[in-house]
């Protein structure tokens, strides 16, 4: 079976390369092959897979614009390597009670568009957060939010509705990133004009980061500038560029040749090209990641659970991790990974048993099978993985048709439910189970807010809204326990690794790091000669 995947992942069609993307003109500031760096501004070049839908960090919830607007916008508060609690835009904060906490905010900081950042700028952005006319898909962020008190210029209080223990870990979450006053109250005109929520802000993004939007040509590159104004360490690059470039081999060349400094993603089955090339580096960070086959429980059969069971067992993850992810990350038994808060080692998982697969279909009343669809993005692994579970459902009868979707749109139709089965992956930014279950798996989710599997499940419900409630650790870890043992029943996805990020880096680039939560931390990144 191994050699059968192995021979699949060969066959996708990703060593079909088409010729090298054009340098860029001389006068970029990037590094020319054979040269050191040139003498003027550092320009910063990333290749990357796939352009970010939109720069509004309210308004979406895909990793690409997350990159963007954690560079873009600042948050109160921010998570460290160590996944610990810092000051963002807020220097100090004060749990006044179970209900209360009380945030002293930093003077001075003005926005991009030049206005004040203050209290109030802070309660808009979060009442755009809570405003169902707006429909954010960030919502449950904040939702436990039940008061939002302007104390003075530089004084917020928060009021939840119960007592939440996660709450400073959700406030340090890109999607709750500050936007400039002004520049909601713009994209609010555009809405009384008829269009959706975020229509501005997707395109004219404002805030107080240590980089802003420079130009975007979107499916190209993405310019961001340094912030003459920002208020902390400024940039050690003038320019960061993110260019589209979707074929792996490609950016690999251009990360040889120095027409780029950082690639994203690098396959593992590339690790080894990466390692052997001089100048170049591997970056290899764990994650708090879950790659996932999802089933849509809005349609037949996937609304049976035999059948979701009988697709999970038909599965070899192990096959998969060997396989396409060359032995990086670990298998998942459910959604959480072993970082994450909640997190239970004793959750036993479905385990791959064919004979038993093939029963639970005939009890479900597919004995002879069925056909269905299953849907991915551009990403070669998952292409890869696409094909192996092609090939691995045929034993059971169930045969699969592969349609590669462009990434706006499979966002946009997954969470429209327009699919059968779904390549995807979810990682638990905030470190606490609530986010990792709550977001993807509550029914209050479903669709663009990142329940893409359409679950909805009153007890699974029940379980999520007290572990978010409970304030006592063993209590929320108990509850979480029983969450992950139920979603392993109800099986709305198969879970299949937590994954290593892994990126290339030519060895001039110092500073770089990937958080935990997968976004690439440009700040302190300089290039040497």
């Amino acid at each position: 079976m191994l050699a059968l995947l192995l021979s699949a992942c060969a066959g996708s069609g990703g060593n079909s390369e088409p010729p090298s993307t054009s340098p860029p003109p001389a006068d970029t500031g990037t590094v020319e092959p054979g040269e050191g760096a040139q003498e003027g501004p550092q320009e910063l070049v990333i290749a990357w897979l796939s352009d970010p839908p939109s720069m509004d960090p309210h308004m979406s919830t895909d990793q690409q614009t997350s990159v963007m607007t954690t560079h873009i916008y600042d948050t109160l508060v921010v998570h460290d390597k160590d996944l610990n609690i810092q000051p963002g835009l807020a220097e100090s904060w004060n749990q006044i009670d179970d209900l209360t906490w009380e945030f002293k905010l930093k003077q001075g900081i003005t926005f991009t568009d030049g206005s004040a950042f203050n209290a109030e700028v802070v309660k808009a952005n979060l009442d755009r957060l809570l405003d169902p006319k707006a429909a954010s898909p960030r919502a449950s962020l904040v939702d436990m939010i039940s008061e939002i008190k302007v104390v003075d210029n530089d004084t917020i209080q928060l009021t939840t509705e119960y007592p939440y223990s996660p709450l400073l870990a959700h406030l340090a979450h890109s999607g709750v990133g500050m936007v400039s006053a002004e520049a909601i109250k713009k994209d609010y005109e555009l809405v009384e004009a008829g269009e959706k929520a975020g229509a501005y802000l997707a395109q004219n993004p404002v805030g107080t980061g240590i980089f802003k939007l420079e130009s975007w040509d979107p499916g190209q590159e993405v310019r961001l500038v340094a912030n003459p104004d920002y208020w902390g360490a400024k940039a050690k690059v003038e320019r960061v560029i993110f260019k589209v470039v979707t074929e792996e081999g490609t950016r690999i060349a251009e990360l040889e040749t120095g027409y780029a400094h950082i690639i994203d993603p690098v396959s593992p089955s590339s690790i080894s090209r990466i390692e052997s090339i001089d100048g170049l580096e591997l970056n290899r960070q764990p994650s708090l990641s879950l790659s996932y086959i999802g089933f849509n429980m809005d349609k037949k059969p996937f609304d049976d659970k035999r059948v979701r069971q009988a697709l999970s067992m038909a599965i070899n993850k192990d096959e998969i991790i060997e396989g396409v992810f060359e032995g990086t990350g670990i298998p998942a038994v459910g959604p959480l990974a072993p970082d994450v808060f909640g997190y239970d080692p004793s959750v036993q998982p479905i385990s791959y048993n064919i004979e038993q697969a093939k029963q639970l279909l005939a009890e479900a009343g597919y004995e002879q099978g069925f056909s269905t669809t299953l849907w991915t993005n551009d990403n070669p692994d998952r292409v890869k993985v696409a094909e192996y579970v092609q090939s691995k459902l045929k034993e059971i009868n169930v045969d699969v048709k592969i349609e590669v979707v462009e990434w706006t749109a499979y966002l946009s139709q997954t969470a429209e439910g327009q699919h059968d089965m779904f390549v995807l992956g979810w990682s638990t930014v905030t470190a606490d189970a609530d986010y990792g279950l709550y977001q993807v798996f509550h029914s209050v989710n479903v669709g663009e807010p990142g329940n893409r599997t359409f679950t909805q499940d009153s007890e699974l419900d029940q379980l999520l809204e007290e572990g978010r409630r409970e304030s006592d650790p063993e209590k929320r870890k108990a509850l979480y326990k029983e969450a992950q043992e139920k979603l392993v029943d109800i099986a709305p996805m198969l879970y299949i690794h937590h994954q290593e990020y892994l990126n290339g880096v030519s060895s001039k680039v110092e500073g770089f790091w990937r958080h935990p939560n997968g976004i690439m931390m440009l700040h302190d990144v300089s290039i040497q000669p």
